[in-house]
């Protein structure tokens, strides 16, 4: 059985869009990149030749990867989950309880993950450590720094883009 690959609806479009642009704007070019360094003339020394060869392989390992990621993907709303317990697509705001500082974590799939917008994929050790936690419990994380304690202050479903 063929395992699923969890992803926000904004996720989901991501991927489309890429590989939309891969298809409509990159493939395209490097094919006329390709054209253009054959007229260069004797191939075994034509660096331009090579190099759009194998931006041409890049492009199509990319385009198999967005493929088999979007047939495979399990879209889910956070804006249609309710439940208490951390899951996947949950908002989540942490304390720091060595800094006092508070964190926002969304948990989001492997491809849609950017920690500087506060995503986090679902399984980033953080992440594994929140799963089925609910707000009011506290979270151990082994990080390369050590252990680091967190309470988790909300725990929320909304929209991430």
């Amino acid at each position: 059985m063929t395992q699923r690959i969890p992803m926000t609806p904004a996720g989901l479009e991501k991927l489309r869009e890429e590989l939309r642009h891969i298809k409509e704007v990159q493939r395209p070019q490097n094919v006329a990149d390709i054209e253009t360094a054959l007229g260069h003339g004797d191939l075994r020394e034509n660096a331009e030749y090579h190099a759009a060869k194998e931006r041409q392989a890049e492009l199509a390992a990319r385009m198999a990867y967005l493929e088999s990621h979007i047939s495979l993907a399990q879209v889910i709303d956070p804006e249609q989950t309710s439940s208490d317990k951390i899951a996947f697509g949950a908002t989540v705001t942490l304390l720091d309880t060595d800094s006092e500082e508070e964190i926002v974590y969304k948990l989001v799939g492997e491809d849609e993950s950017d920690v500087k917008e506060g995503k986090i994929s679902i399984s980033a050790p953080i992440a594994r450590a929140m799963l089925g936690k609910e707000e009011g419990d506290d979270v151990s994380v082994n990080l390369p720094k050590g252990v680091h304690e967190y309470e988790i202050v909300k725990v929320e479903y909304k929209r991430i883009d």
